[in-house]
């Protein structure tokens, strides 16, 4: 599936790769209270939470972002031929479906001029690269891969530890290509890009802010949000935030900045239409789905 925002003389293409119920939102966000989601199932369920499991609905996706100068994929989903034993559907997936969306907006592999990870979790990174004759190469052979340096340090020193699976065939071969560059999570890209720190759910991740200068018409926003549960409590934590204190004020701090303005927030794993403005609901906030 994709869908398009144009917004000025950029367009937005959302490359959805899967969208189904995920896992049950108490054991996804640990410190939900039975309180706290007994009141929300009237209005999570059931396009955000499955009305019978409790389970979040969760889209994969990437946002193609495209400037009068490049063509910006921002994170590559679970992609395809992954060894993910323990994650059921993911494990030597062989769906067609992410490269169908792409062809469906209009696009090929060679088109994308730059692929941005906004972190290097398994779901972010798996179509930066593919299998082609038992070696893993770049998806996008024409692209620039931007990895946040800290990020990219983090996970290295863990993989030399015990090799993880998105690092071994997802991250360090787009290094051993010569495709990454590694950048500061403050950066600029050309004059409609600019990448915002938001750690805490890892420990350099980074949010995507779309518009000409300094205006800010979207945002890609990566994990720093899962559901539409931590808009309305923004202190539900996820169950593998790097630093849980941190993630929770990233979260506020966001959500605070953007409430209340035009600018279309664009959602990694919220239901479709996955893009919304952020208004604000009693203590917490909402999020409106834009069609």
């Amino acid at each position: 599936m994709s869908t398009m925002y144009q917004i000025g003389d950029v367009t937005i293409h959302r490359i959805v790769e899967d969208e189904a119920p995920f896992e049950a939102a108490s054991s996804f966000l640990p410190n939900l209270t039975a309180q706290q989601l007994a009141e929300s199932r009237s209005w999570m369920a059931p396009a955000a939470m499955d009305p019978v499991t409790d389970q979040l609905i969760f889209c994969f996706q990437s946002y193609l972002v495209v400037t009068p100068h490049h063509k910006i994929l921002i994170d590559t989903c679970v992609g395809n031929d992954k060894e993910r034993p323990g994650r059921g559907a993911w494990h030597q997936n062989k769906s067609t479906r992410y490269m169908a969306a792409l062809g469906a907006a209009g696009f090929g592999v060679g088109d994308i001029d730059a692929v941005m990870c906004t972190h290097l979790h398994v779901d972010h990174v798996g179509w930066n690269t593919r299998l082609e004759d038992g070696q893993w190469v770049p998806t996008f052979p024409n692209a620039r891969y931007l990895f946040a340096e800290r990020e990219l340090e983090y996970w290295t020193a863990r993989n030399a530890d015990t090799p993880i699976g998105p690092m071994v065939d997802s991250v360090l071969p787009i290094v051993a290509a010569g495709r990454a560059d590694v950048v500061r999570s403050d950066s600029a890209f050309g004059d409609h890009i600019r990448l915002q720190p938001t750690p805490g759910h890892t420990p350099d991740h980074f949010a995507v802010q779309i518009g000409r200068g300094i205006q800010t018409d979207a945002v890609v926003t990566g994990d720093l949000i899962h559901s539409p549960l931590q808009a309305r409590y923004p202190e539900l934590q996820m169950r593998v935030d790097f630093d849980p204190v941190q993630a929770v004020a990233t979260r506020r701090a966001f959500l605070e900045g953007y409430c209340d303005t035009a600018t279309l927030c664009c959602m990694a794993h919220f239901p479709s239409p996955s893009v919304s403005l952020i208004k604000r609901w009693g203590d917490g906030f909402r999020c409106d789905p834009v069609a």
